[in-house]
């Protein structure tokens, strides 16, 4: 997403206070591209086991009906035969050719990555510089390829790399990385990218150093003063990168992979790259698309994930929120793809976060719901803020759906229950799955539905269908 012609450029009501998400939305969502897929992988470098879930949902688009997802998602466990390294990436593809460049984009960051590992690399030693120049020579070789125009297409990227005990995360775009964190008696979002857009004065001005202009659609059109840099989020048009003479390429980003003609004007593939010591206070990270984000918060998500022990819950239950508010403000919705990873002590087979629950704490608490095996729902905590409006379920009609579609796939999940205040419970058992955390299969699959590439950690999880 990202072109004037694709990004959200209606008038919209004012987003609401973190409290007003809570109204939760139930039901899976329609293009879910099977439902979400879990796996497990060892850290034994630093004691941890990573237990994480990927959801790709195929946008909603009345007037393309046959479109394609433009989104791709890549998951690498023992990345270049590193029991210690795991690589989780999402790419968000915009333009014409948006589907072509961001499965280009998922297949050469792994393969140029990998190139910097190993004794003597780079990756190990500044995986800062690693990035950047995997990600830098990606878009060289996707200018090059013959099999993608990328003159007026491209993708972002958003990379997190598991690296023992820390965390190294390389943005480029507008796709987002968070981490929910424990802290003061709750569990807080920590940012670990940077949305790169015109919003930001920095970039904004890096843009205009290489003779963009940065407008909104209506500064364009001659509706609002083009002097004016009163952009407001989630109000209107965003503001959008220009030619100095030319109606193109109006991209709501400032870096991608791709887009020829935007590189002219300053948008770059240079990712920003952060990198954090993974603490005890570090429960799960979440890597996703815009189309998670557009109208979530990063806290608002840090929310939603904690309350389910589960990450393939917590995938259906963000998508289905989303998808419900996109078509809240608009007839369509983005494509929408978000990977879950907790991350848990080896010694603690429990859930995120169940060795953490603190009763007597002010904030807001975790609560954590064991689901049936039938549609899973965002339920929010009695005690929690999320809890201002009344959690309403998705019904298979939505009457205040602009597009009367039925958002009530069925994904089905196992569960097992948690006590919101006890330490233990018959969840820290090992079970199957967690058996078979030692049986890795060394193969790259294709997923049913063609646009994403999995790796699957062990042969005994079963994949949930819808």
């Amino acid at each position: 997403m990202g072109y004037a012609h694709g990004k959200c450029c209606l008038p919209r009501p004012p987003r609401r206070g973190s409290g007003g998400r809570g109204g939760g939305g139930g039901g899976g969502v329609p293009g879910g591209g099977g439902g979400a897929t879990l796996g497990r992988a060892a850290v034994p470098g630093a004691g941890l086991v990573l237990e994480y879930a990927a959801l790709a949902v195929a946008g909603l688009y009345p007037d393309s009906p046959g479109r394609e997802s433009q989104d791709a998602h890549l998951v690498a466990t023992r990345f270049a035969g590193d029991p210690d390294l795991h690589l989780f990436a999402v790419f968000d593809g915009h333009g014409a050719c948006g589907a072509a460049c961001a499965g280009f984009a998922r297949d050469a960051l792994p393969r140029l990555l990998a190139a910097e590992a190993g004794p003597g690399g780079r990756l190990a030693a500044d995986p800062a510089a690693a990035f950047r120049e995997a990600l830098v020579a990606a878009n060289a070789e996707m200018h090059a390829a013959p099999g993608v125009d990328d003159s007026m297409s491209g993708t972002t990227a958003v990379a997190a790399l598991v690296a023992g005990a820390a965390l190294h995360v390389a943005n480029v775009g507008d796709s987002r990385a968070v981490a929910g964190v424990w802290r003061d008696g709750r569990v807080v979002a920590e940012e670990l990218s940077w949305d790169q857009t015109p919003f930001r004065a920095d970039e904004r001005a890096r843009v205009k150093a290489c003779g963009a202009r940065v407008l909104s659609v209506e500064q364009v059109e001659g509706m609002r003063d083009p002097e004016s840099e009163g952009w407001v989020p989630d109000e209107g048009d965003p503001p959008r990168v220009w030619a100095r003479d030319g109606l193109y390429p109006g991209t709501a980003f400032t870096r991608s992979l791709g887009d020829v003609a935007a590189e002219a004007v300053g948008v770059i593939a240079e990712p920003e790259v952060k990198s954090v010591e993974i603490t005890p206070a570090h429960l799960f990270f979440v890597v996703a698309s815009d189309g998670v984000f557009e109208f979530l918060s990063s806290q608002e998500v840090v929310d939603m994930v904690a309350m389910y022990q589960d990450p393939r819950e917590a995938c259906s239950a963000i998508a289905a929120e989303s998808y419900k508010l996109w078509l809240q403000h608009e007839n369509r919705t983005d494509d929408i793809t978000i990977i879950i990873v907790h991350i848990r002590d080896s010694e603690n087979s429990g859930p995120a976060g169940s060795d953490k629950v603190d009763c007597s704490s002010s904030g807001a608490s975790i609560a954590l719901h064991p689901m049936q095996s039938e549609i899973p729902v965002f339920v929010p905590s009695e005690e929690s803020h999320l809890n201002r409006f009344a959690a309403t379920e998705m019904q298979s009609s939505s009457s205040d759906s602009p597009t009367e579609r039925s958002l009530s796939c069925v994904v089905p999940s196992p569960t097992h229950p948690l006590l919101v205040c006890s330490k233990t419970s018959d969840a820290s058992k090992p079970n199957q799955s967690e058996r078979a955390v030692s049986q890795p299969v060394g193969t790259w699959h294709q997923m049913e539905g063609g646009a994403e590439l999995e790796r699957q950690v062990q042969r005994n999880i079963r994949a949930v269908s819808c």
